[in-house]
């Protein structure tokens, strides 16, 4: 084999953008093809392949839980930072968590579980995390509050447990809660505290599952920038098994750039991107 990048066929596409549809609900255009090409490049070379159909053939056409990670590790985006779409975060603490607070004020019932569908490195829920405890005060230690980050990729959800980020990356984060949440690990890298960790479990989860296994309905969902990697028919199940598992007027976020598509009756438009179920 020799040193240069291997170039990727016109079947080898096809037949590679059909195992991602059908594994990850990812729907790759000719756009992506040198994008992909690009990203493979490694694992050919660790593998010894000389062409995309022998990795296909070695890792791919019986696909093992291995050989479809690295894959996924390659293929996803992985691209956020702290505060992305800050009207969000803004929505989530006037309206969504006061609302909680209040339930719990008529109730006597503190209980809070958040899912944040598309956890990639971490930033988004760690964020969710913090704003759940500032808002709750010191009495967040009596409520049962939970939050699910869930990603397709392995590699992002190492990134996430770890914490660790650049003094860049935390340069989004508003001042009191990094000054709260965060403690400098000196070398231009900043932790995620311990007490904001231990509220946040990470679990691998392929949003394209038939059915989803959690066992008491979420009040709050964040499945912001992945859907615009699906189609249409992919995007109305992730939505219609999301929405299976969220509370009667519990909240659904998605990306301020995609659009639900399809109406779905028991959903209710209630900002940019912000959905509450009604029924």
């Amino acid at each position: 084999m020799g040193g240069g990048q291997i170039k990727l066929t016109d079947s080898e596409f096809t037949n590679l953008c059909a195992l991602i549809h059908k594994q990850f609900g990812i729907r790759l255009s000719e756009q992506k093809r040198t994008l992909l090409e690009g990203r493979l490049q490694s694992l050919l070379r660790a593998g010894g392949y000389d062409s995309f159909q022998q990795y296909y053939d070695a890792s791919l056409a019986r696909p093992n839980s291995k050989g479809l990670n690295e894959l996924i590790n390659r293929v996803s985006t992985n691209h956020t930072f702290f505060n992305r779409e800050a009207s969000h975060f803004d929505l989530l603490t006037d309206k969504v968590l006061a609302e909680v607070k209040q339930r719990a004020a008529s109730t006597g019932k503190k209980e809070f579980r958040l899912w944040c569908a598309a956890a990639s490195t971490g930033q988004e829920p760690y964020l969710l995390a913090m704003l759940a405890m500032k808002t709750f005060g010191v009495d967040y230690r009596n409520w049962d509050a939970g939050l699910l980050a869930t990603d397709i990729s392995e590699k992002a959800l190492n990134i996430a447990k770890a914490g660790v980020y650049t003094d860049a990356e935390v340069e989004s984060l508003p001042d009191d809660l990094k000054k709260a949440y965060t403690e400098s690990l000196g070398d231009g890298k900043v932790a995620i505290k311990a007490e904001v960790k231990k509220e946040v479990l990470y679990r691998r989860f392929n949003l394209i599952s038939a059915g989803y296994p959690f066992k008491k309905p979420f009040d709050v969902i964040f499945c912001r920038n992945v859907m615009i990697y699906f189609d249409q028919p992919t995007k109305d199940a992730v939505v219609a098994n999301m929405i299976s598992c969220l509370n009667i007027g519990g909240y659904l976020f998605v990306g301020q750039s995609e659009s639900l598509g399809k109406r779905h009756e028991n959903l209710k438009f209630i900002a940019a991107s912000v959905y509450q179920r009604l029924s």
